[in-house]
């Protein structure tokens, strides 16, 4: 396991010049020196990374989930997050492209970004949940990277770390855009995940899981369906405006009714029936999904 805690730290290991700011880089990837991988090998920095690379017969892994970076991706890690590295065939010389920036979270302290950062959900997605760009779209992130590559080549004065951080922010704000944008336009795969997610939930409660289980969780699912938690909520948010929990309240309630209109069950007996502990937190969830209480429910039912 190699666990990088600064950027320049991480430039020795892979054979580049230090880094000429100690909280942030630009790595141009053609300029990285081969180094061959005998073995699989763990990693994890300690900073921010963002990338946008073509890397031919190179591959990675996260979590269990491999991926190849043979295509023109734009790829996110937060810090600490770890990554198996290995050469898909070790005959082969890889073949790289693109950029990277490493941030050092210290260099957006206490500033705006840094408050931010993390509603960005794309720092939680998998590799291979990664960004695919279209030629402009590509155009447009290389030209923010390279504003950034030049002030960060620049001399440094008191505008620099403000000017590079503002061309940050666009860079997150257009991947946002874009990931919105792949949401859409892969629209079968995606409905078919939809579709899943709703087969999944529709046997869950029918088959009597609540009651051994608890309620299902975001987690259950995302690992069912090989995603990660954060893309799949995304993913179902553009395609019928709520996430994953949501979508699992909504079968719920679903059910609740079912059970309020069907049978003869006490209230207490439903919501214990459903996964609750306490009746109030049944309740308090079906007055907020359909503006009755589970009892005034039953009773304008009947």
């Amino acid at each position: 396991m190699k666990h990088f805690k600064s950027i320049a730290e991480f430039h020795h290991f892979v054979g580049i010049p230090a880094p000429l700011h100690p909280l942030i880089s630009v790595v141009d990837v053609a300029t990285v020196p081969h180094r061959e991988v005998l073995e699989p090998m763990n990693m994890a920095m300690d900073c921010y990374s963002i990338a946008v690379k073509r890397m031919v017969n190179f591959k990675v892994q996260y979590g269990q989930r491999p991926f190849d970076f043979n295509d023109g991706i734009m790829s996110f890690m937060s810090p600490n997050q770890v990554l198996n590295i290995d050469v898909k065939d070790k005959s082969e010389k890889t073949e790289k492209s693109g950029w990277v920036i490493y941030i050092h979270p210290d260099f957006i302290w206490n500033t705006g970004l840094a408050k931010t950062i993390r509603q960005y959900d794309f720092w939680d997605y998998s590799l291979n949940e990664s960004l695919f760009l279209s030629e402009k779209e590509e155009g447009i992130i290389n030209s923010l990277i390279q504003n950034i590559f030049k002030e960060y080549q620049g001399n440094i004065d008191r505008f620099s770390k403000s000017i590079i951080i503002s061309h940050i922010e666009a860079l997150l704000n257009y991947a946002d855009r874009y990931y919105n944008r792949q949401f859409i336009t892969r629209d079968k795969s995606n409905h078919q995940i939809l579709e899943q997610v709703e087969n999944l939930l529709a046997e869950y409660f029918n088959n009597d899981n609540l009651l051994s289980k608890g309620l299902p969780t975001v987690a259950y699912l995302a690992d069912y369906l090989n995603l990660s938690p954060k893309y799949l909520s995304s993913l179902l948010k553009v395609l019928t405006g709520q996430n994953t929990q949501q979508h699992i309240h909504d079968k719920l309630i679903e059910k609740a009714k079912e059970k309020l209109s069907t049978t003869e069950l006490s209230v207490s007996e439903i919501a214990y029936g459903l996964g609750f502990e306490h009746l109030p937190s049944f309740s308090k969830l079906f007055k907020a999904k359909t503006s009755q209480s589970p009892l005034a429910f039953r009773t304008s039912f009947n």
